[in-house]
């Protein structure tokens, strides 16, 4: 069954690489609305071919992964006629010239985010492992069911810290020290507005959003997600701020310090959890792993933030 699913993405990965990679562009250029846009459309079309491929032309995973693709598709497809088309900004298609310092200055620079994928794919198959272990497959499946709603609230912290990390590069490119201090000031006070917002909303919507996947109420799955999820969300107090520094970081052209923070907030510290939480407290403990690794995390964010404050001088 995973290797149904898994072949059509892999057909589908150069367009949905380079749609990645556009939309970084788009904002960039500073049209983050289209990048919103097609990002919004993209996510629209691939539900709507869930339901051609799979119900109505009855394709099963393959249908699922052909719809998933496709929706990924289209912002490569607008990202590569836009900057072929229009011309007139700051970035367009022009024929390449080979830079190898700068293409492995953009690697360095962008290794924080690497480790936070890595991260997540090998702490997901930890996590399966240990709630197969100790509880079953219905605290798996409670598992998918919580991580997708993690993800809904999570995504508002990532896209805040996407879309403000040009602007950050762009004041200390130009020196621009106030503006540099002004954004990081005020980003630190909406990312503490979210937070508290994302944690109440998590918590007040936490049975509609397991009710979503159809689980009957009075199941062992929507028991163990309804908990579950009310622990994992205390995470929104502190993920933000995590997020927002490695990504700062990384808009400083300090891939270094960005790659540090990403490796211990993402996988580190969620591994210690994980390996020890479980062991004292069973699956609850597996549910509190990942708020203990963002507050182990918000310590080392606090040190790099206050360390880095002179000599980038946003504070």
């Amino acid at each position: 069954m995973a290797l149904e699913y898994m072949q059509p993405l892999l057909y589908f990965l150069p367009a949905i690489v380079l749609g990645m990679v556009f939309q970084q562009f788009l904002i960039t250029e500073g049209k983050a609305h289209i990048s919103a846009i097609t990002s919004l459309v993209g996510g629209l079309t691939s539900a709507g071919l869930n339901y051609v491929f799979i119900y109505l032309m009855d394709m099963g995973l393959q249908g699922a992964a052909l719809a998933t693709s496709i929706g990924y598709t289209l912002p490569a497809l607008v990202g590569l006629l836009y900057f072929m088309f229009v011309r007139k900004g700051n970035l367009h298609l022009v024929r390449p010239k080979l830079d190898f310092r700068a293409l492995g200055r953009s690697c360095i620079n962008g290794a924080s985010e690497m480790v936070t994928m890595l991260a997540i794919s090998i702490t997901a198959t930890l996590l399966n492992n240990i709630l197969m272990r100790i509880e079953g497959p219905e605290a798996v499946s409670a598992a998918g069911i919580m991580f997708a709603g993690f993800g809904v609230f999570s995504a508002l912290f990532m896209g805040y810290a996407s879309g403000i990390a040009p602007i950050i590069s762009y004041n200390y490119g130009k020196e621009d020290a106030d503006n540099l201090k002004m954004v990081y000031k005020n980003s630190l006070r909406l990312i503490g507005i979210m937070a508290v917002i994302a944690i109440s909303l998590a918590w007040l919507l936490t049975n509609p959003l397991i009710a979503i996947y159809g689980v009957p109420v009075d199941s062992n799955i929507h028991d163990i997600a309804s908990t579950g999820f009310r622990i994992l969300s205390i995470g929104f107090l502190f993920v933000g701020f995590n997020m927002f520094s490695s990504m700062f970081f990384t808009a400083l052209n300090n891939g270094l310090i960005s790659s540090i923070l990403s490796l211990f907030q993402t996988f580190v510290f969620v591994v210690i959890a994980y390996l020890t939480l479980p062991e004292i407290f069973g699956v609850n403990g597996a549910w509190a792993a990942m708020p203990v690794a963002e507050v182990l995390g918000i310590t080392l964010t606090v040190f790099f933030l206050k360390k880095m404050r002179k000599r980038y001088k946003y504070a």
